[in-house]
């Protein structure tokens, strides 16, 4: 991890708490106390945090700064789910007819994976999701279970998100996590903010295949925090607007493709 990276990090770390010890940050990130420590300096020496005793607390003008509130890189939802809606549309319909009837699936936050809920009613899933809007669009279909993780709301994209591993949902198994993304490339599948790529890994370990769910607006899309590898996804689904230079990529790692019609 870079070190700006590490910095971005621990900085979201401390103005979910407004204070984090040390220990807890020497058992979170993968990096040397002595770098740790680095780190902490440099922050404070913007005066983005003040280091006291054990730690670090959010300074004042960051606290002020920031309302309280905490809030993700990238586009907020209510702006992002417009665009391309024909296309998420169809890669949501394709998606669902993936699911087997009762099994236990993992649907991440997102506007495509959004477009999945409106078919799985009859199919008496349970559901792991960090979305509020999907557990909204789920909770009118009685036979569907649904299970929400712990940690901190995130307004603007209405996502529940925890840097740490005691979330709650240590014990859950899904045979197969439904994600999207902010881009695909050959350095794999990308989100814009950090601490969404690092909550997603998490969600990966417990399950069994990875299905992501892209238009294909977003194999034209910039870099962001790396999630995974091409290579751990197992499908990718997405619109028939898709270029053969990305088709390639998709074979390439060896990755099922499903192109929904638009």
């Amino acid at each position: 991890m870079h070190a700006a990276e590490r910095e971005q990090l621990i900085l979201q770390l401390i103005q979910q708490r407004g204070f984090i010890a040390f220990q807890d940050l020497d058992s979170q990130l993968d990096a040397s106390p002595a770098t740790l420590r680095r780190d902490l300096d440099k922050l404070e020496s913007t005066g983005r945090i003040v280091r006291v005793r054990g730690g670090a607390r959010l300074a004042e003008s960051e606290t002020a700064e920031s309302g309280d509130v905490q809030h993700l890189r990238g586009v907020p939802f209510h702006q992002n789910i417009a665009r391309n809606d024909q296309a998420k549309r169809a890669i949501g319909r394709a998606a669902a007819a993936l699911c087997r009837r009762r099994e236990s699936v993992i649907i991440d936050g997102g506007s495509t994976t959004l477009q999945m809920c409106a078919h799985l009613e009859a199919l008496e899933l349970q559901v792991l999701s960090n979305s509020l809007h999907i557990i909204n669009a789920l909770l009118p279909q009685p036979g569907t279970r649904i299970a929400i993780p712990a940690g901190t709301v995130f307004r603007e994209q209405n996502i529940v998100l925890s840097p740490f591993d005691n979330d709650g949902m240590e014990r859950y198994r899904a045979s197969r996590m439904f994600m999207g993304a902010a881009a695909v490339g050959r350095h794999g599948v990308m989100q814009a903010d950090l601490i969404l790529a690092q909550s997603e890994q998490r969600l990966l370990a417990r399950a069994d295949e990875l299905i992501l769910l892209v238009d294909s607006s977003k194999f034209e899309a910039p870099a962001g925090h790396v999630a995974c590898t091409l290579q751990e996804v197992d499908t990718v689904v997405t619109d028939d607007g898709i270029r053969q230079e990305h088709i390639a990529l998709i074979k390439d790692c060896g990755v099922k493709l499903i192109v929904a019609k638009t």
